[in-house]
């Protein structure tokens, strides 16, 4: 057995395998029943991510039927021992996690193969920082592999976990395919359809509940598992009989009119979920708890993407508020409980919530933690506006009581994408469940109801924009690592609602390796706020043609979007003006082009309005255009909060205004026939 151990941030010791090096899992934790497997990497190119898959093998090295092959079209197995969780942006690219629950998978399953695949031509090789982490129940990290020989391959097996002697045993393999997830598949005895036929799509019942904004959730012909049931939904969509599909499914949300019958534009729709009444702090916070955790028993799909994160078993949820426990002299209230029940095994958390602005309170938290230990339980979620970064808790607490409770956060805009996602792209068997969702989803967006997500700046803003203004800020001041980390938070919670609304996953690009922790990444921003007084990141939107560059100047008040498009191929340069100002003749006269000689970073400029009527100013003296490069401004808000002055909803703004008006409009570069 080769591996070495090396101690994390943290402090706890993780295994770093090699490849072709094997490891028991019980050696490293007695909490291995459940564990989540986190597939990471980071895209330097913004051309596209990876999809994970699981293979469930038997004794003869094959799948015993299609319900082993989990992936992305058949997100869940084994009766819910195994769980797709779905990617997620991070502070260093993206992660793709899976929930595996090894006491549930059936005694026959020998192995379990743990795979991606990427698509369009595109190789692990292009990613940068590939890896494999796993953790367990209690959501402590064992073990680590780091990927550095990837090339050409388009399938990738990262590793796999394996029965010896009782034991599971995890082995780092990093082999590859050439022939994508079909040729991986198909060597493991599934038999693959990887035709990119749509199959049809009825339209919903005239009756369908719908949610909030008027989309249904995608119906599907499979039926429903009732509220509870370990029972999962048989696969919804196969191209032909006793044939797996490995193209990916579209979700085309139908839209349905929506009659109004009041007779005056004040009246409001009545609401199961309503925020009216609620008079201080207390109200607020109990209520959304309640709210929340009524939704997730009663939309099992909800709550089990909810309490995967957390590693908690796919089985019977079960919600409770008002639930009493005694510590030290007195007696301590979580806001709520969460129950999860599967096969005689019940998994518990307590849930501490924080709505508006408050803060959690390191006291209060610790109290729940001690609580947890005492009686046995899990895990104690904290859930507030603000958000973790490389999975940091926000607080810092005793770590000596994580030594049997692990302690998780989760932000209320993570809630609301969640919810969003099931409603509007991924669908749900159920269309109660869906109105049930929308009904949540409309309470988080009101602002009385406190759980608007990310949206402060922080005391430090003001101060620090002003140091910029004058001229007096530097490395050392604590301000400005502060509004550099709400800068990241604020970025990744963008990333969010852009994946919400596309349906795509938006994430954060790194262009440096992961070894450059949060730490260097916030002093980078610091050095350029001192150098040049901007705030800078980049996101990859899959439609967009390169990642989205979103530049922040304080010197100057205005935020700039930018991309740059690959010039189509025309034997003239004015003919390849000519086809980008096409594409663009609604978006603003003020969006500044840039025409890119190959090899060059700067060529001529010049705003669209002035482009239109003279598109020959674009072309640069070498007479040779590569790439243009795509910049709007937009005003930028001076004050902390979200408020329609405030910098956070200006950067909101700003991309959203880019992305409508601009990315939109941009398609593929494709040959055209020759000029004379």
């Amino acid at each position: 057995m080769r591996h070495v151990a090396f101690t994390s941030r943290a402090g706890e010791s993780v295994q770093q395998m090699i490849k072709g090096a094997n490891v028991g899992l019980s050696s490293l934790s007695e909490a291995t029943g459940s564990i989540t497997l986190t597939l990471g990497w980071t895209d330097p190119s913004g051309a596209g991510e990876a999809d994970v898959s699981v293979l469930l093998l038997g004794a003869d090295g094959r799948v015993r039927n299609d319900q082993d092959f989990v992936f992305y079209n058949q997100p869940t197995g084994a009766d819910g021992a195994v769980q797709l969780l779905g990617k997620s942006p991070t502070g260093s690219g993206s992660e793709d996690r899976i929930l595996l629950d090894l006491e549930m998978l059936p005694a026959e399953i020998e192995r379990v193969v743990v795979s991606a695949s990427r698509y369009a031509g595109a190789t692990f090789g292009d990613l940068n920082d590939l890896r494999l982490a796993l953790s367990d129940s209690s959501g402590e990290r064992l073990l680590a592999f780091d990927i550095t020989d990837a090339g050409t391959e388009t399938a990738f097996v990262f590793g796999e976990l394996y029965r010896r002697n009782g034991e599971w045993k995890f082995r780092a393999v990093g082999q590859g395919y050439e022939s994508g997830l079909s040729g991986l598949a198909t060597d493991f005895g599934i038999n693959v359809d990887d035709s990119d036929d749509e199959p049809h799509q009825e339209s919903p019942p005239e009756n369908t509940p719908v949610p909030a904004d008027g989309a249904p959730a995608e119906p599907v012909p499979a039926p429903a598992p009732q509220a509870g049931s370990d029972k999962p939904a048989e696969p919804k969509e196969r191209s032909r009989a006793g044939r797996v599909r490995t193209a990916k499914k579209k979700s085309t949300l139908v839209k349905a009119a929506k009659v109004n019958l009041a007779e005056h534009p004040s009246w409001q729709s009545a609401r199961l979920f309503s925020v009216t009444g609620l008079r201080n702090d207390q109200e607020r916070e109990a209520r959304a708890t309640s709210t929340l955790l009524s939704v997730m028993a009663q939309v099992p799909e909800f709550g089990r993407r909810l309490t995967a994160r957390f590693n908690a078993p796919a089985g019977t949820i079960q919600t409770f508020t008002e639930a009493s426990f005694k510590h030290a002299e007195t007696n301590v209230r979580p806001d709520g409980v969460i129950r999860v029940a599967r096969a005689g095994r019940i998994w518990t958390a307590l849930v501490e919530t924080k709505t508006g602005g408050n803060p959690l309170k390191v006291d209060q938290v610790e109290s729940y933690l001690t609580v947890a230990a005492r009686n046995g339980y899990e895990t104690v979620i904290t859930l507030s506006n603000d958000i973790a970064l490389d999975d940091e808790h926000p607080l810092t607490v005793d770590r000596r009581k994580l030594k049997k409770v692990a302690l998780r956060h989760l932000s209320w805009a993570e809630v609301a994408h969640e919810a969003h996602m099931l409603c509007h792209h991924h669908g749900l068997d159920n269309p109660v469940h869906a109105w049930l969702l929308g009904e949540l989803l409309h309470y988080l967006r009101q602002v009385n109801a406190g759980c608007h997500g990310f949206q402060d700046m922080g005391p430090a803003w003001v101060p620090v924009r002003n140091s910029i203004t004058a001229g007096t800020l530097r490395i050392g001041d604590k301000r400005a690592m502060q509004v550099a980390e709400n800068w990241e938070k604020l970025i990744r919670q963008l990333c969010l609602r852009l994946s919400g609304e596309t349906g795509l996953n938006v994430a954060p690009v790194m262009r440096r390796r992961r070894s450059d922790d949060s730490a260097v990444r916030r002093m980078q921003t610091v050095a350029s706020l001192v150098e040049t007084g901007r705030m800078s990141a980049e996101i990859r939107i899959p439609s967009a043609p390169n990642p989205v560059r979103i530049d922040a100047d304080l010197r100057t008040g205005q935020i700039e979007t930018t991309v740059e498009v690959q010039a189509a191929e025309r034997t003239r340069p004015l003919s390849r003006v000519q086809w980008l100002l096409r594409q663009l003749t609604e978006a603003p006269p003020e969006l500044r082009i840039e025409a890119l000689a190959p090899g060059q970073t700067t060529g001529p400029c010049e705003l669209l309005g002035s482009a239109r009527p003279e598109p020959g100013l674009l072309i640069p003296e070498t007479g040779e255009i590569s790439s243009f490069r795509l910049t709007l401004s937009t005003g930028m808000g001076t004050k902390r909060g979200a408020e329609e002055t405030g910098f956070i909803r200006s950067i909101d703004t700003a991309v959203d205004r880019f992305h409508q008006e601009v990315l939109q409009a941009l398609k593929p570069a494709a040959p055209a026939p020759t000029e004379g």
